[in-house]
């Protein structure tokens, strides 16, 4: 099986979210596999050459990519991913040397569409008939109409099936209607209703689900979510309408750099069998955060970005009705600015329960993982979600809203192998009661070591997820 797989950003390249952390494990999960894969992202000015070693191709360079009559220039640069597969970077200081990966630029749409066809003249030079092109998001989702309305003369390509994967049906790709002649079709193809068309607009995203062969999100109840108007954003009639090539799978965690085991990040390494050392955890995290530890007061913890998504406000509404009862909370993260100052001032109301880290920082986001006894994710809507397995993988029970890739890994404790709490209506009755049930099972310490064994026990590895990765490939 060869697999083209194309992303705007890749670990440990670029970064700006969990695609580029998608991007870096699942093409090396696929591989072990005995897969032959290859990656493209663009050379964002951004990435350091000579830190990845990466070297020009002449025989793939020097070709050029029409928009509207002006011929743009791109190079190809080469490197062996983490040493083992193949990984391509298509070079256009013009679009890409702009000290950031996403941009409101009026050319945004341009930048994407050189690299996209830029990626299949690569394949054509490379001589390479890929089986299966593996789009993600909308800065890769033209790819599969390009395959079926531009690129079908070379039997190059005439096996080759594509997928699109939607890891956020939030950021669409919606451009000016002339895009679609900028893109190298024809003015015929954008009509009221069409496949590029979405309110007036070109939607490319919308146009990735119309043509691609098989349609995939990052979680199974993220998958029916989104053909839904609450989940939807608006797509969720074309996503019907493909019905059946939907499917979801579950995202996979990096489980060399989170594991309790082998983390070099945090305090003490553990396991379930040595669970005791969790809380030598516990200890280092209440000391950097300033606050005592005191026996038999739960630590709640939050590493998240500070915004809207993220469900902040039942946090808020929580902690105004809640705060007089027995607990500790630390936060670490930055975001929107209502809720950093709202984070700033319960702090410095309440020093001796609250410590807030307004910043991104790695090595406290592991200890946090690790010391905590329960973790805050209320989401209000989550594509898959990465710290409630985090924590689950760390022993930390997770307390979570039922939607996307939530309720695919959190099982509340009243059900059959519980493994942490969930709610399903996003209010201030519903995360109180995940909030008691957590306060009550931390009273009863057996109790909650068996359904903290449930969550460590699991399996969140990219292996797995790979697995039906490939299965969806040879469906196709």
């Amino acid at each position: 099986m060869k697999v083209c797989f194309v992303s705007s950003e890749c670990v440990p390249y670029i970064k700006t979210g969990g695609l580029a952390d998608v991007s870096g494990s699942l093409p090396l999960s696929l591989s072990g596999l005995n897969t032959d894969v290859k990656i493209f992202i663009p050379m964002y000015d951004k990435i350091d050459r000579q830190k990845y070693n990466l070297v020009k191709l002449n025989e793939l360079s020097g070709d050029s990519v029409s928009i509207l009559n002006m011929k743009h220039q791109y190079d190809v640069y080469h490197t062996k991913h983490y040493g083992k597969i193949d990984a391509y970077f298509i070079d256009c200081p013009f679009y890409f040397s702009r000290g950031v990966v996403y941009t409101s630029d009026i050319d945004e749409n341009e930048r994407y569409i050189l690299f996209q066809h830029a990626v299949l003249k690569s394949l054509q030079k490379l001589g390479w008939s890929p089986d299966v092109i593996h789009c993600n998001d909308w800065q890769s989702s033209l790819i599969p109409s390009m395959l079926k309305l531009q690129y079908s003369w070379d039997n190059l390509f005439s096996n080759t099936k594509s997928l699109l994967s939607i890891h956020n049906i939030g950021y669409q790709g919606v451009f000016p209607s002339d895009s679609v002649v900028k893109a190298g079709y024809g003015e015929s193809l954008y009509v009221l209703g069409g496949p590029f068309e979405f309110n007036g607009f070109a939607n490319f995203l919308k146009a990735g689900i119309y043509y691609s062969d098989i349609v995939s999100t990052v979680s199974p109840s993220y998958a029916a979510e989104i053909q839904t108007p609450e989940f939807g954003s608006g797509l969720e009639g074309v996503l019907r309408a493909r019905g059946e090539n939907v499917f979801g799978i579950l995202n996979g965690i990096d489980t060399n750099d989170w594991s309790p085991v082998s983390d070099n990040l945090i305090a003490k390494n553990y396991s379930y069998k040595s669970l005791k050392d969790k809380y030598v955890n516990k200890s280092e995290l209440l000391k950097l955060s300033g606050l005592k530890n005191e026996d038999n007061v739960p630590l709640f913890g939050i590493v998240s970005r500070l915004a809207w998504q993220k469900g902040f406000e039942l946090i808020v509404e929580l902690m105004e009705k809640r705060i007089g009862d027995n607990f500790k909370l630390v936060v670490l993260g930055a975001g929107e600015e209502k809720y950093e100052e709202y984070f700033t001032k319960l702090m410095n109301d309440y020093p001796d329960k609250i410590k807030v880290f307004l910043e991104y920082n790695n090595k406290m986001a592991h200890l946090i993982t690790a010391g905590s006894d329960f973790f805050f994710m209320p989401s209000r809507y989550e594509p898959c979600g990465l710290n409630q397995m985090y924590s689950l993988n760390y022993g930390t029970l997770p307390i979570v809203r039922n939607v996307g890739g939530l309720a695919d890994t959190v099982i509340d404790v009243d059900k059959v192998n519980g493994n942490g709490f969930s709610f399903d209506e996003f209010t201030l009755e519903g995360i109180e009661s995940a909030f008691d049930k957590a306060l009550k099972l931390y009273s009863d310490k057996q109790k909650m070591k068996t359904v903290i064994g449930r969550g460590m026990s699991s399996d969140f590895s990219w292996d797995k997820s790979a697995k039906e990765y490939l299965s969806l490939y040879s469906k196709l």
